[in-house]
C-alpha cells in the first residue's frame, strides 16, 4: 500500500506531499490543475521512461519519493533477494530526473536500474487510465489480458511452453539454414579446403617475411657492408697506426699516477673500461670479417622464398602474421561447416523431439487457457451485473492459430449487450460507456486475483452518468476495500462515496504556475461535490444534493 508520495519540481508542481490510508481516495481540482501529473509521477516512480521535459523550468531536477508498505509477498521477495536488495515492512522508491536526461533510482537506498524498479513497481500498484481501455480494443492483447487472469501454476506452465517453444524455433531455425544453404556451403567449404591446403604446403613461419628481407638487403650490400667493416676495424688496429695500442699507452700512464690525485684514479678507471670495450669490439669486427663471405646460393634461396611468400600475402593478407590469422579463422570457419553437416541427422532427430514436446505442452497450454476462460466469462458476468449491464453476456472466443510464444491459440473477447443478440467481437459493438463498465468489470476480477494492495484509477469513469456513474463508484469503492483505491474523477457519485478527498489547484501569477494540494473537510467535500452538480453558482439544492451524496457514502 503506498502510505506517502512526495513529489518536486515536477511540470508544475514545486513540492507537494500526499499522505494516503485504506480505502478510496479520490483526487479532484480543475482541469490543468495537476491531478493527472500526480499520477504521471507516480508512474515515472514505478519505471516508466522520463525525459528532461517534466522538471519544473529553472530546476536542476525532478524528484519524487514514495513510501510503501508491504504484507507477505512471496514474488516480491524473490526479486529484492535476486537483485541483492534488503526488503523489511516498507519499501522507499526514489527516483530523480536531472538536466543531462540521466535518472537515477534507488529502493531502500540502493541503487537499481529501470528495468528492476518497474519489475518492482507492477508488484506495488496497477495504475490504470484510458491506456488500459484503448488495450481492450486490440484483439491482439486479449490473450495477454485473459493470461493475467492466471494463478501461478498457470503461469508456471505457460513460462514452461515458451521456454519449449524458443528451443524449438532455434534449432528449427539451424535446420532449415543447413538446408537451404546446403549447396552453399559444399561450394564453401571446397573453397576453405584448397585455401588451407595451400597456406600449409608454404609452411609459414611467424615474422620470417621481415626476417628474410632483412636478410636479401644484407646478401644485396655485401660489398659496401665488407668494405665498411674492414675500414671500421683498421682505424682501431692496424700495424701504421692503432687507436687501440693508443688508449692502451695512456691506460697505463694513468694507471702509474692514479695514486696522486683521486681525479686521475678516476680517470683511469675510465679509460680502463674505454680499452676493453674496444679491444672487444675490435676483436668482433675481426671475426666477423674473417667469416663475411658473399653466398650469391643464399641470395638465391631467399629471393625464392620471398616470391613465394609475397604470392601468399597477396592473396590472403598483408603479412606472413596476417595470413597466419587468416588461417585460423578459415580452420575454424571449415570445423564449424564441416560439423554442421556431419551432425545434420542429430539436429533432425533433436527437432523432432522438441517438436514432440512444444505440441503436447501447447495442448496442456490450450486447455488451462479454456478453464481460465470460463472463471473470467463468469467472473465478468457478475460485475457486470453490479454496474447495471445485466442483459449483457462475456465470452471469450477461440480459434486455432500458428504456434508462437503465446501458444497455438488466438483469443478474442466477445460481448452481447441484449438478450437475443448474437455475440460480436468487443472492438465492434462496445461504446464508450459501456467500454469504461467492461474494462472496469474486468479490472475488479483481476484485483481480487493479483493481490494488489493499491490501484490507481485515472479517469475510467469518462462516458457515464446516473445511475452507472453510481454503480461505477460503488464498484471503485468496494475495490478500495480490499486494499486501497486512488482516483481521478469528475463524477460528483464518485468524488462522493470516496473515502478521502485530495483537492488539486493551481495558482499562477506574472512570473510562474504551482500546483498545491489540500486534503478536504467534510464541509469542503459538500461545497465541491455541489460545484460539480451546478457549476460555480452553487445553489441549496445542490447543497443539499451533495449532502445527500456523502451521507451515503456513510452508510
Amino acid at each position: 500500500m503506498l502510505l506517502e508520495i512526495s513529489i518536486k519540481n515536477f511540470a508544475i508542481i514545486e513540492a507537494i506531499s500526499l499522505n494516503f490510508e485504506k480505502g478510496m481516495t479520490v483526487l479532484t481540482g480543475e482541469t490543468g490543475a495537476g491531478k493527472s501529473i500526480i499520477i504521471d509521477a507516480m508512474n515515472l516512480m514505478l519505471g516508466a521512461r522520463a525525459t528532461t521535459d517534466v522538471i519544473r523550468h529553472g530546476a536542476p531536477k525532478a524528484e519524487i519519493e514514495g513510501l510503501f508498505s508491504v504484507e507477505n509477498s512471496r514474488l516480491l521477495q524473490e526479486l529484492f533477494e535476486e537483485q541483492g536488495l534488503e526488503m523489511g515492512d516498507e519499501i522507499i522508491i526514489r527516483r530523480e530526473i536531472l538536466q543531462n536526461g540521466r535518472s537515477v533510482s534507488r529502493v531502500n537506498g540502493q541503487m537499481v536500474n529501470l528495468s528492476v524498479l518497474r519489475a518492482i513497481g507492477q508488484h506495488l500498484v496497477d495504475i490504470h487510465g484510458q491506456h488500459d481501455q484503448e488495450e481492450l480494443m486490440r484483439p491482439q492483447l486479449h490473450i495477454q489480458m485473459l493470461d493475467e487472469f492466471g494463478d501461478a501454476a498457470f503461469l508456471d506452465l505457460k513460462e514452461t511452453y515458451q521456454t519449449s517453444f524458443d528451443a524449438y524455433r532455434k534449432m528449427r531455425k539451424q535446420v532449415l539454414e543447413v538446408k537451404k544453404n546446403q549447396q552453399e556451403h559444399k561450394a564453401r567449404i571446397e573453397m576453405l579446403e584448397f585455401q588451407m591446403a595451400e597456406i600449409e604446403a608454404a609452411n609459414l613461419q611467424a615474422g620470417e617475411d621481415l626476417a628474410l628481407n632483412q636478410e636479401r638487403d644484407k646478401l644485396l650490400n655485401h660489398k659496401n657492408i665488407a668494405d665498411t667493416l674492414t675500414n671500421a676495424y683498421s682505424m682501431l688496429d692496424n700495424e701504421e697506426f692503432s687507436s687501440l695500442a693508443n688508449v692502451r699507452s695512456a691506460m697505463n700512464d694513468m694507471e702509474s699516477v692514479e695514486e696522486y690525485d683521486p681525479e686521475y684514479r678516476e680517470i683511469s678507471s675510465s679509460l680502463s673500461e674505454t680499452y676493453y670495450v674496444l679491444e672487444d669490439i675490435t676483436k668482433r669486427l675481426e671475426d666477423i670479417i674473417d667469416d663475411l663471405d658473399f653466398d650469391g646460393n643464399r641470395l638465391m634461396q631467399v629471393e625464392n622464398r620471398l616470391d613465394l611468400l609475397n604470392t601468399i600475402t597477396r592473396k590472403y593478407g598483408g603479412t606472413v602474421d596476417d595470413v597466419l590469422l587468416y588461417f585460423a579463422k578459415i580452420t575454424d570457419e571449415y570445423n564449424l561447416l564441416t560439423g554442421n553437416n556431419l551432425s545434420s541427422e542429430d539436429m533432425e532427430a533433436e527437432l523432432k523431439k522438441l517438436e514432440v514436446n512444444l505440441v503436447d505442452l501447447a495442448g496442456q497450454l490450450a486447455s488451462a487457457r479454456h478453464d481460465l476462460a470460463q472463471q473470467l466469462e463468469a467472473e465478468i458476468k457478475q460485475e457486470l451485473q453490479d454496474l447495471y449491464m445485466e442483459k449483457a453476456q462475456f465470452q471469450v472466443r477461440f480459434s486455432k492459430g500458428k504456434f508462437s510464444r503465446e501458444g497455438n491459440e488466438t483469443v478474442e473477447f466477445y460481448i452481447s449487450t441484449n438478450p437475443g443478440e448474437d455475440f460480436k467481437p468487443l472492438v465492434k459493438v462496445a461504446s464508450g460507456g459501456e467500454l469504461s463498465r467492461l474494462m472496469l468489470a474486468i479490472k475488479s476480477a483481476f484485483s481480487r486475483k493479483e493481490g494488489k494492495t493499491s490501484i490507481v484509477f485515472d479517469e475510467v469513469d469518462t462516458g457515464v452518468s446516473g445511475r452507472v456513474a453510481q454503480a461505477i463508484a460503488q464498484k471503485i469503492h468496494k475495490i478500495g476495500q480490499h486494499g486501497q483505491v486512488l482516483a481521478i474523477s469528475h463524477l460528483p457519485q464518485v468524488i462522493a462515496i470516496a473515502d478521502y478527498q485530495f483537492f488539486i489547484e493551481k495558482i499562477s501569477d506574472e512570473h510562474s504556475t504551482v500546483s498545491t494540494v489540500r486534503l478536504l473537510t467534510l464541509e469542503e467535500r459538500v461545497e465541491e461535490v455541489a460545484k460539480m452538480l451546478a457549476g460555480e453558482n452553487v445553489t441549496e439544492a445542490a447543497l443539499t444534493q451533495a449532502r445527500e451524496l456523502l451521507q451515503t457514502r456513510e452508510k
